[in-house]
């Protein structure tokens, strides 16, 4: 098993990357949220691997966290959920935004990830339930189980008012990892990750 990959990124193409590790390049499939991160950067890149063995294929799949591999791993052991479903919705979601909505039953935003269907989206939340308690603190899912989901669906709708579209600002609602504690502060932290 190859856990982690550290070298010299040489090229990214969509969600792949090649790394050069002692002149050997790999190809490496990263989240579309790690492409975009490291987009212009032709430094030294460390990740986190998966690699997926199958007949016609030997995958390397890299994250920038380990807790991002972590629920890469426990959504592929889900029931039709392969690898590339896996990496759509990391693509989407980081392991933090993804347990958030498993922990409010959120399917309607689950089902807005491209390749995640209604049943799907109920499968992952019937599944992942008490798998993802590792990826939350203790104390902020009974406060945001308490008051903050309505404090997003404010801060939704005013983003998708001003012009943003409504799958980009619900995964980037669901990426702040401390969010705000009114209403106006959340929509700055997400304007900020707009950009």
């Amino acid at each position: 098993m190859i856990s982690q990959i550290k070298g010299w990124l040489l090229e990214i193409q969509d969600q792949q990357l090649i790394l050069d590790v002692g002149g050997i390049g790999y190809e490496v499939e990263v989240p579309l949220a790690t492409a975009l991160t490291l987009h212009n950067r032709k430094d030294l890149v460390q990740l986190y691997t998966h690699f997926v063995v199958r007949e016609e294929s030997h995958t390397l799949f890299g994250f920038l966290n380990r807790s991002d591999r972590d629920l890469f791993r426990a959504l592929i052991k889900v029931n039709k959920v392969g690898p590339r479903l896996a990496l759509s919705i990391l693509s989407t979601l980081d392991a933090k935004g993804f347990s958030r909505l498993v922990q409010l039953n959120d399917v309607k935003t689950l089902n807005g990830i491209p390749g995640v269907g209604r049943v799907m989206a109920e499968r992952l939340i019937m599944e992942m339930r008490d798998k993802v308690e590792e990826w939350q603190d203790a104390g902020a899912t009974q406060s945001l189980a308490a008051g903050a989901r309505s404090q997003t669906d404010d801060a939704e709708a005013a983003l998708i008012g001003l012009g943003y579209k409504p799958q980009e600002v619900t995964r980037v609602l669901a990426q702040i990892q401390d969010p705000a504690d009114n209403i106006e502060g959340l929509i700055r932290q997400a304007l900020k990750l707009l950009g």
